[in-house]
């Protein structure tokens, strides 16, 4: 019986003669036109040169940023055995690099990304020219060698990678087996004009005006962007707690707190963790009532966590989506081009964003036990996304979680 994928195209195909010559010709020019090799490094120290050099052109999410994950790695507390940095050379010229953290999980050694979906999107670190020059043969040879190197994974998993790359295309659909499940949307304007031309109906502008004259009837109301940890550090702490009392009527877990998540975010606002963090604060009557932190690198704005207040006299006013609407009204003239709002569809993200991107999740199994785990979890996440796209299941996971939670002990966050 013929294998076939979930669209029902057959995988495999009988290999003819003529395959077999051209197929020999291609790797022939593989090894004339490029050498490829890869080298792995379990001390992020050693990475620092090539790191920045690979990210010195368009990142698709702090997930690809030096600093944001040296912080990770010390606020996680994660030891050298467990850290992988592998770099990709072709020629002995570094093309990309994979930081990747062991974890073990139901007796199985897997590699994932360091954060898991505190972003919301990854890809390998790369120069992307390089790899659109490699060719998908070249690309394949690439990751070949580099996932060689993790001589003890029973597989990789790596999450929620853009299947369209900066302008360059689908520079990883031969980094294993790719499974598309969410999208990823941003929001791309040279300013702020073109974006309310282009994203605000009349209709719009006027729901938005009255969502602000219900809030300005409320009292003082003021915008700020804070870079300034003095002032950013008490707002951070208010809009944990306004995630928390979120979390609380929504039914699902506090990961911020419950996981002590919430020191890092702390850290990455000093000035020694070398991360740009910015920041949008709404306030009434001086008190905060919504709040956006974002995270910067280059032309391209993160947004990592918002929040607003739980109170509903003052949920009357929508503080979140006037935060908002003042963020959009001041980003994009500000030497921002890109903002990246995240995965899973939102109604602000349906306003806002011009540009939907699918995230795949990609697959390397490397035992047999790995492959096993690897199809298992391929139908589990097939079967997540069905479940969000119905309501009745999406809110019976919900009750279940809710109910889960009131026998789970609650932790303390760290400081």
């Amino acid at each position: 019986m013929a294998l076939a994928d979930m669209n029902g195209q057959p995988l495999l195909r009988a290999i003819t003669a003529e395959d077999a010559v051209i197929g020999a010709a291609d790797r022939s020019v593989m090894r004339t036109r490029f050498a490829i090799s890869a080298r792995l490094t379990r001390n992020i120290e050693e990475t620092e040169a090539v790191w920045k050099s690979l990210a010195a052109g368009p990142m698709e999410s702090p997930g690809q940023s030096y600093e944001f994950i040296r912080l990770w790695i010390a606020d996680r507390k994660i030891g050298p055995a467990d850290q992988a940095f592998v770099i990709g050379e072709v020629d002995g010229k570094p093309v990309a690099l994979l930081p990747l953290h062991r974890r073990r999980m139901a007796g199985l050694t897997v590699y994932k990304w360091f954060p898991r979906s505190q972003v919301g999107a990854y890809a390998p670190v790369s120069d992307y020219e390089a790899l659109s020059e490699l060719g998908s043969e070249g690309r394949a040879a690439l990751w070949s060698a580099m996932i060689g190197e993790l001589k003890d994974a029973d597989c990789v998993y790596l999450r929620a990678i853009p299947e369209e790359n900066s302008g360059h295309g689908p520079l990883f659909s031969e980094l294993g087996t790719a499974l598309a499940v969410e999208t990823l949307y941003r929001s791309e304007f040279p300013s702020w004009e073109e974006c309310d031309k282009l994203q605000r109906s009349r209709s719009r502008r006027k729901h938005d005006r009255q969502q602000g004259d219900r809030l300005d009837a409320l009292g003082q109301v003021d915008f700020e962007l804070i870079t300034d940890p003095a002032l950013g550090l008490p707002a951070i702490d208010v809009m944990f707690r306004q995630r928390s009392a979120r979390f609380k009527v929504q039914g699902i877990r506090d990961t911020f707190v419950e996981d002590h998540l919430t020191g890092f975010y702390k850290a990455a606002m000093l000035p020694q963790s070398g991360i740009d963090v910015r920041l949008h604060v709404l306030r009434l009557n001086g008190d905060i009532v919504a709040v956006r932190y974002n995270v910067v690198e280059g032309d391209r704005m993160f947004c990592l966590i918002s929040s607003m207040s739980a109170d509903p006299s003052i949920q009357v006013g929508s503080p979140g989506k006037q935060c908002l609407l003042r963020v959009m009204q001041s980003v994009f003239d500000s030497g921002i081009r890109v903002f990246d709002m995240g995965s899973g569809f939102t109604d602000e993200k349906r306003h806002w964003c011009n540009v939907q991107t699918p995230v795949r999740q990609h697959y390397i199994g490397r035992t047999l036990r790995g492959r096993l785990a690897v199809s298992l979890h391929q139908r589990f996440q097939t079967l997540r996304a069905q479940a969000k796209a119905n309501p009745k299941i999406k809110d019976g996971l919900r009750h279940l979680r809710q109910f889960a939670d009131r026998f789970s002990p609650r932790q303390a966050p760290s400081e």
